[in-house]
């Protein structure tokens, strides 16, 4: 018997359901996890579900820094493209550089990611996010509150829409400073809510997919001492508000593994298989890469048989 999210989208494809116009009572939302290098998981996944011609089946789709950005490329259309980036050894090395304060640049840059591979190398369809029907909510965390926050509400042209995408993944220390949006300053979205089924559920979602870069026996574990004491100083002087969050990302890692382990009829997860390579925050292997991005695809084309 298949789980209640694979049957809505089939019924919503064979009777030929679009957003905006359903009749079903269903609200239906794709959660992306991200995880820096792990996003290829969440971004063969995405692919996938444009292979099956399944986007237009969901009704939201919302995205936790990495998993935002490949939820992007579902929403243009570009999903297929945009995943060639990830084994492109000249352009990761430009984005994940361990050597780029040296040149004044962060050690993720956001800003070459958006403003030039997504713009110019490898173009995303900005245009076609801002118009489907399929609303895009990528998340943020709030440098003064420390706040989960839905950017959707900011996101009116392509510049806020590019904006978006680099406070969601603004990854403290390794991309920079705060992302500012709409008044407001944000950081990566996986310090407050690194998977963000919990923001769709808040809003109304009755059903969620959730797609996950971490294999099932890759248990949440706590930072290491020196990460845990070097982040927060980073956070007192720049976004002293999501100090907070960051302290409590082990208990709300813990939380989330146990609801979507007992998620019932609500949340459909599909992980990494459990023989899946582990892939660093910063991997610029391209074979790596490469492989954990077809074996994402296969996993959910796998879960998505029906």
């Amino acid at each position: 018997m298949n789980h209640p999210v694979v049957e809505l989208i089939a019924d919503r494809l064979a009777g030929g359901s679009e957003p905006g116009a359903r009749t079903d009572g269903e609200r239906l939302a794709l959660a992306v996890e991200g995880g820096s290098s792990r996003g290829t998981y969440s971004s063969g996944m995405t692919l996938a579900i444009e292979e099956l011609g399944l986007l237009g089946c969901f009704d939201a789709v919302y995205g936790s820094s990495m998993g935002a950005l490949n939820g992007a490329w579902l929403l243009c259309g570009r999903a297929g493209r945009g995943i060639s980036t990830w084994w492109d050894p000249a352009v990761m090395r430009r984005i994940l550089n361990p050597w780029g304060p040296l040149h004044g640049r962060p050690v993720v840059d956001t800003d070459y990611l958006v403003h030039s591979v997504y713009s110019r190398l490898q173009p995303m369809d900005f245009p076609a996010i801002l118009d489907n029907p399929v609303t895009f909510h990528p998340l943020g965390t709030d440098a003064d509150t420390g706040e989960p926050t839905d950017l959707h509400e900011f996101i009116e042209d392509e510049d806020t829409l590019k904006r978006s995408l680099r406070a969601t993944a603004s990854i403290p220390i390794l991309a920079g400073r705060p992302i500012e949006l709409g008044g407001r300053r944000f950081v990566d979205a996986g310090i407050a809510e690194p998977l963000p089924y919990r923001t769709a559920l808040k809003q109304g979602a009755t059903r969620v997919l959730m797609l996950r870069t971490r294999r099932a026996d890759e248990l949440p574990i706590r930072p290491p001492r020196l990460y845990d004491v070097v982040v927060p100083r980073f956070l007192q002087r720049h976004a002293p508000g999501a100090i907070g969050a960051w302290r409590a990302q082990y208990e709300l890692e813990v939380e989330d593994e146990d609801f979507l382990a007992n998620g019932g009829d609500t949340v459909l997860t599909i992980r990494p298989p459990l023989d899946s390579p582990d892939v660093g925050l910063l991997e610029r292997e391209p074979d790596l890469l490469k492989r954990a991005v077809l074996l994402g695809r296969d996993a959910a084309r796998t879960a998505l048989a029906a």
